[in-house]
């Protein structure tokens, strides 16, 4: 009786090639969702932080500049705001 060892080697093969693509494959997606994670957090970070600042560069503009006295600086924009929609009419 011959052995098929040749047959079970190449079966051996396959398993390890299918073994092997399948943890790569795992590695590069798992990379993939955490540099995807890291990009999207970043710019979240990004975005929060120039729009703060915008803020409040506007709330020292209007506090300086287009405040009227005794007025907030929410009334302050509000009034403004109010006043922009009458010149789009």
């Amino acid at each position: 009786m011959v052995r098929d060892t040749e047959g079970k080697r190449k079966e051996a093969f396959k398993k390890a090639a299918v073994d092997t693509y399948e943890t790569i494959e795992k590695g590069s997606v798992d990379a993939y969702k955490l540099s995807e994670k890291v990009a999207v957090g970043s710019y979240k970070a990004i975005e929060n932080g120039v729009v703060s600042t915008y803020k409040k560069i506007e709330d020292k503009f209007i506090d300086t500049f287009l405040k009227e006295d005794g007025e907030s600086i929410e009334d302050a924009r509000k009034r403004i705001n109010q006043s922009l929609e009458k010149g789009k009419e």
